[in-house]
């Protein structure tokens, strides 16, 4: 890293206003995506998950400069995106350096991985702000906090669970089709 991508106290500020504009909440949102992306790599057998979560975060933060004003959404999912990216390269990484022989239809797993990632990023974009608010609540949370999440949901917008449920179907629906089209045209 060369000292113009090095993460300053300021940019990292930044990212906490980002994520909250009270700094105690920022602070419990960066630890809890940060726990979250520790998971994640060490579901996926990386023995690195701490620096790889690290390096997820370093990497969204000299990133928000160009991304905090057009960015809708919750910050969460970009940290997950940017979080698969970093997986594939650290599994490049380790296949190098252990000696192994990276296989053709390896290579064409994480190509068509990353399309689709790249794919769903710019179908979400494509989304009106209230449905995009609605998917990445509604899809947001694990165990109970997603039962009590989609009730919280389903009274924001004044409809019963049922509707909510419907309308989430509905543009999940769409937003399958966008990526399956998407992909069709990358591959």
């Amino acid at each position: 890293m060369t000292k113009e991508d090095a993460v300053t106290e300021e940019s990292f500020d930044v990212l906490l206003c980002w994520l909250d504009d009270n700094r105690e909440l920022a602070g419990q949102k960066y630890e809890k995506i940060r726990r979250r992306l520790i998971r994640i790599f060490m579901g996926r057998g990386c023995f690195e998950a701490e620096e790889l979560a690290d390096e997820t975060f370093n990497r969204v933060t000299r990133k928000l400069p160009q991304l905090i004003d057009g960015y809708v959404g919750e910050p969460i999912l970009y940290f997950l995106n940017v979080a698969e990216k970093i997986y594939l390269e650290w599994l490049r990484k380790q296949k190098k350096i252990n000696g192994l022989r990276v296989k053709e239809t390896d290579n064409q797993e994480e190509i068509e991985i990353e399309i689709e990632y790249d794919c769903l990023e710019n179908c979400l974009s494509t989304l009106h702000t209230s449905q995009y608010r609605l998917v990445v609540e509604y899809y947001g949370e694990e165990g109970f906090a997603k039962i009590e999440n989609r009730r919280q949901i389903a009274e924001s917008f004044g409809i019963s669970s049922n509707a909510l449920r419907a309308k989430a179907f509905r543009i999940r629906s769409r937003l399958k089709e966008c990526v399956r089209k998407c992909v069709a045209k990358k591959i």
